[in-house]
């Protein structure tokens, strides 16, 4: 064979998706705040865009004038939204936007550290101290055993012991030197468990109570000795019962201590307003606030829907674009080519951002229509409602309806709700009209919230009571929901 190159010509089919296309897939599924962040980012990179006031004359006339001229125009790349409308800008876009100010949570190593540094505790004591606040999680219990403190300790020793030591053999003063050497011994001597104990429990000492607890029992009963409740029931229940306590199994305790069952209920009461995770409040992560994308009022006896997007700069072509317009020589070269790129990014850019608010318009406006029952008497009227629903009603794709609802809130008279939550499955009525799931779940929480303590409900009686209602379920979805909503089994939800 005789080898070389040589050319040939295939023809094949391929789908290739423009950029465009993924920038605005990504616009679309953005939440509010991280849209304001790329906003602001495109306004200090394009100088073709700068901010504006809704609706104002200039820009009006800035439209025209880039209608007007022939290089101008963009050659549009097709995307995957559709259906621009301006529409009319609403009231709310005249409000103004406060944007919430997060308050960095306290440390709980820094809090505890705080606190160490105002003892009076020798050397080796506060080794120890520093070592077991380094192995306490952010639920405030300590994550290891007595004895790896220990090695954690002497490890830490270990790596400055022989330089420590060879520094105090350079003193020339004998007795110095010996006495100096006899307390690096005493300083660096190995650890052991019984010296980490009382450390351990000067610790526990320390502010938030129940601070360095081995396990949530320990935590526990610091807090009930911190709050001077030693000598009570509620902490023999937790010293004694505590696996009982867990499993509600009061009939055995109050045989066990001698006590009748309510005051082993009361007991257990008092220790349910305790804090297992004493930790948590000093999380080093900040707390995170919802802005909602989107508005429900009732205006009128009308649900109006209105876009939350006054908070995001609102984008125009800059005033340069009428003078690169009137000055025809600047087209030429990398300038045209400068100028074409960015002024046809711009005003895609500015499309896009309205197609979006359109596009979540016309979500909102039908989940309303769809789920009218929930935004008149609440949760318990939900219904079923589909991604592909929305979507054939809008016309649509359902993985464009996906990215619109995806993160996006709702403020609503009722709150503030996800999207998603106004999307789920169905169950059956004897009226052949399915109700959510939601829906079911909040009829039954209702019903066990106002059941006879004395003789809750049992699976089967929620079952019945449901089915009284309309609603056909099992006893195996309805015990499936209970567990969702974290509601107790019968037997231990029983009040004597």
């Amino acid at each position: 064979m005789k080898s070389g190159m040589y050319a040939d010509a295939q023809l094949r089919q391929e789908i290739k998706t423009n950029p465009r296309l993924y920038q605005a897939m990504d616009l679309l599924y953005m939440p509010l705040p991280e849209l304001q962040a790329r906003l602001e980012h495109e306004l200090s990179e394009n100088p073709f865009l700068e901010m504006s006031e809704p609706d104002s004359d200039e820009d009006l006339q800035v439209e025209e004038e880039g209608q007007d001229d022939e290089d101008g125009e963009v050659d549009w790349e097709e995307i995957m939204l559709d259906g621009f409308d301006a529409g009319p800008r609403t009231p709310y876009e005249q409000k103004e936007y406060i944007e919430p100010i997060v308050v960095e949570a306290r440390n709980l190593h820094g809090f505890l550290a705080e606190q160490l540094g105002l003892l009076h505790l020798g050397e080796r004591e506060h080794r120890i101290a520093e070592e077991i606040i380094g192995n306490i999680d952010d639920d405030g219990l300590l994550s290891c055993s007595l004895e790896d403190i220990a090695a954690g300790v002497d490890g830490t020793l270990e790596r400055v012991r022989e330089k420590v030591f060879a520094e105090a053999e350079k003193v020339d003063d004998v007795a110095a030197r010996e006495e100096e050497l006899a307390e690096l011994g005493r300083l660096f001597a190995p650890h052991d468990a019984a010296e980490i104990e009382p450390v351990l429990e000067l610790v526990q000492s320390l502010d938030p109570p129940g601070v360095g607890a081995r396990d949530l029992r320990e935590c526990l009963m610091i807090q009930l000795s911190r709050l001077d409740r030693a000598d009570t029931t509620a902490h023999r229940i937790v010293d004694r019962h505590f696996d009982g306590l867990i499993d509600h199994k009061w009939a055995e305790i109050a045989r066990d201590l001698e006590i009748s069952r309510k005051e082993v209920q009361d007991a257990a009461d008092e220790i349910a307003k305790l804090d297992p995770k004493p930790g948590s409040r000093y999380a080093e992560e900040p707390e995170q606030y919802v802005v909602p994308d989107l508005i429900v009022d009732l205006i009128g006896g009308e649900y109006m829907v209105f876009v939350n997007d006054t908070g995001l700069p609102r984008l125009r072509l800059s005033r340069s674009y009428r003078a690169v317009v009137a000055d025809r020589e600047k087209f030429v070269g990398e300038n045209r080519e400068f100028i074409a790129n960015k002024l046809n990014a711009a005003q895609w850019l500015i499309q896009v951002i309205e197609q979006r608010r359109q596009t979540m318009l016309k979500v909102m406006r039908y989940i309303v229509i769809a789920q009218l029952g929930f935004f008149e008497k609440g949760v318990q009227h939900l219904k079923p409602l589909t991604l592909r629903q929305v979507a054939e009603h809008i016309e649509m794709a359902e993985s464009t309806v996906s990215r619109v609802t995806n993160d996006k809130y709702v403020q609503t008279p009722g709150g503030v709700f996800p999207l998603k939550f106004f999307f789920s499955g169905g169950l059956p009525t004897v009226t052949g009209r399915d109700i959510s799931t939601r829906g079911v779940q909040a009829r039954l929480r209702s019903l066990v919230d106002n059941e006879d303590q004395r003789r809750p409900l049992t699976d089967q009686a929620i079952v019945n009571l449901l089915k009284s209602e309309g609603i056909r379920i099992a006893r195996r979805t309805v015990a499936k929901y209970r567990g969702r909503l974290g509601i107790l089994p019968a037997r231990m939800r029983r009040r004597v």
